[in-house]
């Protein structure tokens, strides 16, 4: 998958309502980042986001509805796919972008909180489950053309070569961890592409011999 390391709701046009949600989801963001989502608290990101408790409390409601529209408004604003014409390359483009994002201290911390939410909170994991789907799916194409140029054999499961990128560097965030630089953002990719093209993901029966 990949999602561009831009702060969630900084490049969204609009009136009042557009300015007022963005300012607190990178309120929600921010609190997220530097103190884990067992001490999010809505009057606070409120007081952070300069807005009245009672606009936070109305539109979000509660921890977990503010949490899962962060997740959203990240999914719609992170950058689309790149197509360089091969499957490494794509792939490549793709994991360095989740390196990027995972390696910015701010963006790391954040997905750390939300991933541990999630583990606990069946409303956030819901959220996280939605956002990796949109991301995972944005970058899908880049394996359905690597099917159509030859590179992969048909029935390659595009989902699954894309989240295979991006697993070690979450292996990496959440338990090693180990350096999350651009040496192995790129031996991601160049794992998940042998597979990819060994067969690996190969769909159901069709990767059966």
């Amino acid at each position: 998958m990949g999602f561009e390391d831009a702060d969630p709701g900084t490049v969204r046009p609009g009136g009042r309502t557009a300015r007022v949600r963005a300012s607190v989801l990178r309120a929600a963001g921010d609190a997220l980042a530097e103190h884990g989502f067992a001490r999010l608290d809505l009057a606070d990101v409120a007081r952070r986001a300069g807005v009245g408790k009672t606009t936070v409390y109305r539109r979000w409601g509660t921890v977990t509805g503010l949490v899962a529209d962060l997740l959203l408004d990240m999914a719609e604003q992170s950058l689309p796919r790149t197509e360089t014409g091969s499957l490494l390359g794509d792939l490549k483009a793709n994991a360095r972008l989740v390196q990027r994002t995972l390696a910015d201290p701010r963006q790391g911390a954040l997905f750390k909180a939300v991933i541990a939410a999630a583990t606990c909170e069946a409303k956030t994991a819901e959220a996280l489950h939605r956002f990796y789907d949109i991301r995972v799916e944005e970058w899908a194409p880049c394996v359905r053309q690597a099917v159509d140029r030859g590179e992969v054999p048909e029935g390659t499961d595009a989902h699954e070569v894309i989240r295979a990128v991006s697993a070690p560097l979450y292996y990496r965030l959440l338990t090693t961890g180990a350096p999350l630089d651009e040496a192995a953002a790129d031996r991601a990719a160049e794992a998940a592409a042998a597979a990819a093209r060994a067969g690996a993901y190969l769909r159901g029966d069709e990767g059966r011999g």
